[in-house]
């Protein structure tokens, strides 16, 4: 019998052979009558950071007899293992009329055009940026010359978003989907340590190799996948969509179309509306990118373990108020830097980024401040005017090339004029310029940052440290809008059209976006089967 046990903690340098030991001790069960041990769950506790403890829970087997014997301890971290469900989906019964289109090649279009080619599916995925590679030049023009390519960046091509992130793959939603999400991640080449931390991140070198494979093997099952493919336009008949529009002149019909779109963009956005789809502004939040030495990080987590092989560099995740607003860190990177993730001519946008040895010099986290609808008004499209006058703003303050207006903490918590930077050097490219970057947001949002910024001082000592580095402007924390869907997962005013995502407002991470996407590709295998 395959049971579970939680909670199961050592020293975190201990090794983990160990493990059975003490299973065997608190079960009362001699370690070789235990089988088939394997770890499913680690996680850190450094609240003691004098004592810093693994805490795990594994998998094992028993026989029938001794399951019986560790039952009657009645012992309340020992279950049984939980049932894997059956994968195979419900095929519908109309013959697949016409491809199904998937918009947008990042982890929700992504998954879901997977979930219907490996079971026969005819699929067209339309992604209006480049293929990695050429991305990826693309990405290293912007940042070295400053030379902005508005469809291939850090926002738009193959892997989406994401692709140029931590890689990170936490995520709250309890879908167990999200181990499918995790299996295939490791199939197509990811660690497979992913399974099991708490807190699990690819980075992006090795995450942009996951997505190449994973593309690959789209076009192995027969999926066509077509680069610098912007959707224009749709068409419908009797309510339901039955063709889309590329690059304003071919049309490509379908049966039923997956929007993965992403929350950059906002053409699509526009068009959307005009065919009138519901749309509805959305809360979100905005504010800047806070970057100290990650050397001070894990001191101020790790204490004198700090800098140990074994617990590599440290995070944090912190929450404030400042009146009504919450005020949070979001999308820490640990030894990462700050990039430009611009993604239309004249706006200067932040985001953070770590590869998977997170040992760059620096630690960056977004500081944000959550503003609401009644901050920039009820239009469906409000909320992207805001944003875009946010990030035309930082434009104009870093000087109209790209550059971003940065500061040092201490001067923007006293008011000072920037002139500079002291120990912390940004790694913001192509550039940075020492300005205030309360010019460049709303005074409710600049305040926020800084209340924010006091508070977490006291969970984390010395975080106001004077010259760590603030970089404007954080403004994609997620997608101010959401596209409205019904149960059934398709738009309220369109069917055959499933709004699905980040960019649809309904996922906020490549794991949950993923999930969001198989969850459309399973409705409509629900209601198709593929064609012969």
């Amino acid at each position: 019998m395959q049971l579970i046990a939680t909670n199961l903690n050592l020293p975190f340098n201990a090794d983990e052979s160990a493990l059975k030991l003490l299973l065997s001790s608190f079960i009362r069960i001699a370690p070789d009558e235990i089988g088939a041990m394997r770890i499913v769950r680690h996680s850190l506790d450094a609240r003691d950071k004098a004592d810093i403890r693994s805490i795990y829970s594994v998998s094992f087997e028993l026989s029938e007899s001794n399951a019986k014997r560790v039952a009657a301890l009645e012992l309340k971290n020992i279950g049984r293992a939980p049932e894997l469900p059956d994968e195979t989906p419900a095929f519908g019964e109309a013959v697949q009329p016409a491809p199904v289109v998937v918009v947008g090649l990042g982890p929700a279009g992504l998954f879901a055009a997977y979930e219907l080619a490996r079971y026969g599916y005819k699929v067209i995925v339309l992604e209006r940026g480049k293929a990695l590679p050429e991305r990826k030049k693309d990405v290293d023009t912007f940042f070295t010359h400053a030379v902005l390519d508005p469809s291939s960046n850090i926002m738009f091509g193959e892997g989406g978003a994401g692709t140029f992130s931590d890689g990170k793959l936490t995520t709250r939603i309890k879908d167990p989907r999200a181990k499918t999400i995790l299996d295939t991640l490791i199939r197509f080449g990811a660690d497979e340590n992913i399974a099991v931390e708490a807190k699990p991140h690819i980075g992006t070198d090795v995450l942009s190799k996951v997505v190449l494979n994973m593309r690959h093997a789209l076009e192995e099952l027969g999926a066509e996948i077509r680069f610098g493919s912007t959707v224009t336009d749709f068409s419908s008949k009797d309510g339901i969509i039955d063709s889309v529009t590329v690059n304003g002149s071919e049309k490509i019909p379908c049966c039923a179309a997956v929007f993965a779109i992403g929350q950059a963009a906002r053409d699509t956005y526009r068009m959307l509306v005009s065919k009138g789809l519901e749309i509805v502004p959305k809360p979100f939040a905005v504010g800047v990118r806070i970057e100290h030495p990650q050397s001070f990080i894990d001191r101020s987590q790790y204490g004198k373990f700090a800098g140990h092989p074994r617990l590599g560099a440290a995070s944090y995740q912190l929450t404030a108020k400042s009146g009504s607003r919450g005020v949070y860190t979001f999308c820490m990177c640990p030894g990462g830097v700050v990039v430009a993730s611009s993604s239309d001519k004249d706006q200067v946008v932040t985001n953070g980024m770590s590869y998977h040895a997170r040992d760059g010099k620096n630690a960056n986290s977004a500081i944000i401040v959550q503003v609401n609808p009644s901050d920039f008004g009820s239009d469906p499209l409000s909320g992207i005017v805001f944003q875009e006058k946010i990030e035309n703003a930082a434009f104009r303050l870093g000087g109209g090339d790209y550059s971003a207006p940065a500061m040092m903490v201490g001067d923007f918590l006293t008011g000072k004029k920037p002139t500079g930077f002291g120990g912390v050097t940004p790694t913001y490219r192509p550039n940075v310029v020492p300005r205030d970057i309360s010019k460049c947001m709303p005074p409710v949002i600049a305040n926020g940052i800084r209340e924010g910024i006091r508070v977490f001082a006291r969970q984390i000592k010395g975080f106001d440290m004077y010259d760590a580095v603030l970089t404007a402007v954080e403004s994609r924390s997620s997608a101010p809008v959401r596209i409205q869907r019904g149960e059934d997962g398709q738009a309220t005013r369109m069917k055959g059209l499933y709004p699905v995502g980040e960019g649809a407002g309904y996922a906020g991470g490549i794991v949950s976006a993923a999930v969001d996407g198989l969850r459309a590709a399973e409705r409509i295998i629900a209601q198709y089967k593929p064609a012969e």
